[in-house]
């Protein structure tokens, strides 16, 4: 059982970006476990069919106040979502108890000049996608026969940083944008703190996404979840790490995919050195055996991603950061 409902509406969602100076949605303790609503889609909601849209989605999209647009991205965010005794130097860790579309579609876009192919595919192209819940996949394209299962997860998880305002699109220390399709239900994030409270803010639904996401987007989709908020005084991190219940995930961030790769696989590295008591040397050579580096995202620019997943199944001994 939940112990907070956080609802989407235009007083408790932002635009755009993240900011230390926001106004947060509602505070709650650390521990607490919070039932949560999210919105996709605010630029393109007048070429939604009528389905996409609700009288609460369309409120925030016609009234959001000008004091919750703090950047320049697409992204419509809920929160930010203040830890009470949450500082500097703590770690939020973000428990993904359960995630599920609130609709039956989402949509995707390709946006002129972005992507993997910006000079092959320059042409915008906005398509509205169902989703058959009951069967939980999608069909693409239509009466095809290619059947794409769903696995939803938030695109967005991320806090505030000590910059007044940063834009939704990269990722970062922060996490944000980090468009990880292993963070389903059942997972774990850990976010270095920046500010007090933390500022936790979610959005940016994926109903389906392949790694890469390359041409800009996935299944977007507006997503409801439940998520576990818990402040970690014994961890100190300098940028995402992420749990499953099979994997350890680091994250590398960078303008191109090799320099992600190293700093994923730096990432990595030092916490086998920490977590594992390896030597930096044993730990470059174990990532070599049993680590697996796969490209995040290529289109969050200017920061591309990468992560390595190390399975946790090859200890005998427990290892994480639960």
């Amino acid at each position: 059982m939940s112990d907070r409902i956080l609802k989407a509406t235009r007083e408790t969602v932002h635009l755009g970006g993240f900011s230390q100076h926001l106004e947060p949605a509602v505070m709650i303790d650390s521990g607490d476990t919070i039932d949560v609503e999210t919105y996709s889609g605010y630029y393109v909601h007048q070429q939604a069919p009528p389905e996409f849209l609700t009288p609460e989605f369309l409120d925030i999209c016609h009234n959001l106040p000008m004091e919750r647009k703090v950047g320049g991205g697409p992204h419509l965010l809920t929160g930010p979502i203040y830890v009470r005794g949450a500082e500097p130097g703590d770690v939020l860790e973000v428990e993904l108890v359960a995630i599920k579309p609130s609709l039956p579609v989402g949509f995707n876009a390709i946006r002129a000049g972005w992507g993997a192919l910006p000079n092959q595919f320059h042409q915008p192209v906005l398509r509205f996608i169902p989703l058959d819940l009951e069967n939980n996949i999608a069909e693409f394209p239509a009466n095809r026969g290619i059947k794409i299962p769903l696995k939803p997860f938030f695109g967005i998880l991320g806090v505030a940083s000590r910059e007044t305002s940063h834009n939704s699109i990269p990722p970062g220390c922060y996490g944000g944008n980090i468009d990880n399709r292993e963070l389903q239900a059942g997972s774990k994030i850990f976010l270095p703190v920046f500010v007090t409270g933390a500022l936790f803010s979610i959005g940016d639904g994926h109903s389906a996404q392949g790694d890469g996401e390359v041409n800009v987007t996935a299944i977007e989709t507006s997503m409801n979840g439940t998520i576990h908020l818990k402040v970690r005084k014994d961890l100190q991190l300098t940028t995402p790490i992420a749990e499953t219940s099979t994997d350890i995930i680091t994250m590398g961030f960078a303008s191109t995919l090799d320099e992600a790769l190293e700093k994923a696989l730096n990432n990595m590295i030092n916490f086998l050195e920490r977590f594992a008591n390896l030597s930096s040397e044993e730990a470059y050579v174990l990532c070599s055996l049993a680590v697996n580096f796969r490209i995040t995202q290529v289109v969050n620019s200017p920061q591309k991603g990468v992560h390595g997943m190390l399975p946790k199944s090859i200890f005998t001994q427990k290892i994480g950061l639960s």
